[in-house]
C-alpha cells in the first residue's frame, strides 16, 4: 500500500531566537552587564529588531556555535528506509526509529517514486514481497522475515537536531542535487523550523523543484 510523507514539530527551545541571540551577546556584553535583564529585553518590539541585527551577522560571519542552543524535535512517517539511511548520516543528531526487529510490518506500506505511479510492475514487486514477509512471519521471527523488506518500505522517525545542525542539513538537503524523496522532508521541516524561528533559518538560500527561493521575506518562511 502506497503511503504519503507526514511531518509534525513536535517540540522546540522554548523562545529558540531569544536563546541563540542572548548566548551570542553573553561573549561580547560588558562584565556588570545583568544576562537575565538582557535577555529579557529581547522580547520587547525593540529587541526583536535587535535580534535581527545580532543574529544576522553572526550568521552571516558563520559564527553558528551559537544557534546550537535551540533544538527541535521532528516525528516523521511515510518516508522510506532509503531516506532514513540517508538521514542517520547527519551524526550530530539523535534518533528513535520504528523497528523491524519487533513490529510486525503485515501488507506494510511503501513509497513510490516519481515516473512509477502508474506503473503496475512496481505495484506487482511490493504485493509479492509483501506475501513474502508475511509467509515468512509464520516461519521466523520478525527480525529474520524483515530480510525480504525493500527499501521502499515506510518507517517512522523521530528526530532531534539543533539549529546549526538543522542549516547544515538544509544545505545539503535542499539543493536541487539532492535525492527527491529526503529533499522533500527537508523542505517540510526547513518551513516548520521558519514558523518558529525564522530569525535563524531565512539566510539560507532554498532551491526546491529547480527553482532557487530566498527566504529573506516577512520572517513567514514564504517571499
Amino acid at each position: 500500500m502506497s503511503s504519503e510523507m507526514k511531518v509534525v514539530l513536535l517540540a522546540h527551545t522554548p523562545h529558540p531566537e531569544e536563546v541563540c541571540c542572548a548566548a551570542a551577546k553573553l561573549t561580547h556584553e560588558p562584565e556588570d552587564r545583568d544576562f537575565m535583564e538582557m535577555f529579557s529585553s529581547l522580547e520587547t518590539e525593540d529587541g526583536r529588531r535587535h535580534m535581527e541585527k545580532v543574529l544576522g551577522y553572526v550568521l552571516k560571519k558563520q559564527h553558528e556555535s551559537v544557534v546550537e542552543h535551540a533544538s527541535f524535535t521532528f516525528y516523521i512517517e511515510g518516508v522510506s528506509r532509503a531516506l532514513t539511511h540517508q538521514l542517520v548520516r547527519h551524526r550530530i543528531a539523535s534518533y528513535s526509529q520504528q523497528s523491524q526487529r519487533y513490529v510486525r510490518l503485515d501488507n506494510f506500506r511503501y513509497v513510490t517514486p516519481p515516473g512509477l505511479e502508474d506503473d503496475a510492475r512496481y505495484r506487482e514487486v511490493m504485493e509479492s514481497l509483501a506475501r513474502d514477509y508475511s509467509r515468512l512471519l509464520s516461519m521466523v521471527p520478525p527480525e529474520d522475515a524483515r530480510y525480504v523488506l525493500p527499501n521502499a518500505c515506510t518507517t517512522k522517525i523521530v528526530v532531534t537536531m539543533n539549529a546549526r545542525e538543522l542549516r547544515h542539513f538544509f544545505r545539503l538537503r535542499l539543493d536541487k542535487t539532492a535525492q527527491w524523496e529526503i529533499r522533500s522532508l527537508a523542505r517540510k521541516m526547513y518551513d516548520l523550523c521558519m514558523e518558529k524561528a525564522p530569525l535563524l533559518f531565512r539566510d539560507l538560500e532554498v532551491e526546491m523543484e529547480g527553482e532557487e527561493t530566498s527566504r529573506r521575506g516577512d520572517g513567514s518562511g514564504r517571499t
